[in-house]
């Protein structure tokens, strides 16, 4: 396929670097222009573009900067992009370390992606987001293969969902069904499966667990959860880009 990644940090250089190694061609593009990408090409083998060339001719296109950013891409990026291209969204929302607070993610209407979605103007696949990006790049194992990590996928596009859950497949990681995106929340940071690497039938038996509707006491409890993570990582130094 012809892969576009919006986005060279931590997780989308980690899946350039896959791809490519699958054989397929990925262009990658950031916020301050291919001439910066340099180092990130010879990594990941990926080809330095604008975003707007990422996103051109794509078969699959990754969205992977922070959320925050999000409002800040061009209007028109999807403009003649088919509407059957999968768009993934991998962004999760860290309010103090990155962020700062996103209104309408504070009461938990709305889940991160469908924010997302909305913002993008077009359906988003929610997947990658839950995963460390050293074990993207280096934990994929054969299908079969006892404890192959599991990476929840969420979507309102029934077959955008399942074109992104073949891609996961691909990759090395047994890919589940975690429902629309806004059952999405089962896999935001502060969730026991955030960074979890859950095998497929701990992960299924888990979010049948949770239910499919976030409780007043479930996004209070993950919200707490993720304010406990976040100051943990601002203690040891730990910077978000």
């Amino acid at each position: 396929m012809n892969i576009g990644i919006i986005g060279a940090g931590h997780i989308g250089s980690a899946l350039a670097v896959r791809l490519v190694s699958l054989g397929h061609s990925v262009k990658i593009a950031n916020s301050r222009g291919p001439e910066t990408l340099g180092d990130v090409a010879q990594k990941t083998g990926a080809t330095p573009v604008t975003a707007e060339e990422a996103a051109q001719g794509a078969d699959l296109i990754v969205v992977t900067i922070p959320l925050k950013n999000i409002p800040d891409l061009p209007k028109d990026l999807f403009a003649g992009v088919p509407a059957e291209v999968p768009i993934v969204d991998t962004s999760n929302y860290y309010p103090m370390l990155r962020d700062g607070q996103i209104a309408e993610l504070e009461t938990g209407d709305l889940t991160e992606s469908e924010w997302v979605q909305q913002h993008l103007g077009r359906p988003v696949v929610k997947v990658f987001n839950n995963i460390y990006a050293d074990h993207l790049q280096n934990k994929g194992v054969p299908a079969g293969t006892p404890g192959r990590i599991a990476l929840p996928v969420a979507s309102d596009d029934a077959a955008a969902k399942q074109k992104v859950m073949a891609l996961v497949e691909e990759l090395g990681f047994d890919a589940v069904d975690d429902g629309t995106l806004h059952e999405s929340w089962r896999q935001q940071p502060g969730t026991p499966s955030y960074g979890a690497d859950m095998p497929a039938d701990k992960l299924r038996e888990h979010f049948a667990s949770l239910g499919s509707k976030r409780t007043e006491a479930q996004h209070a409890e993950y919200k707490a959860n993720q304010a406990k993570a976040e100051q943990a990582m601002a203690d040891q130094g730990i910077q978000l880009k």
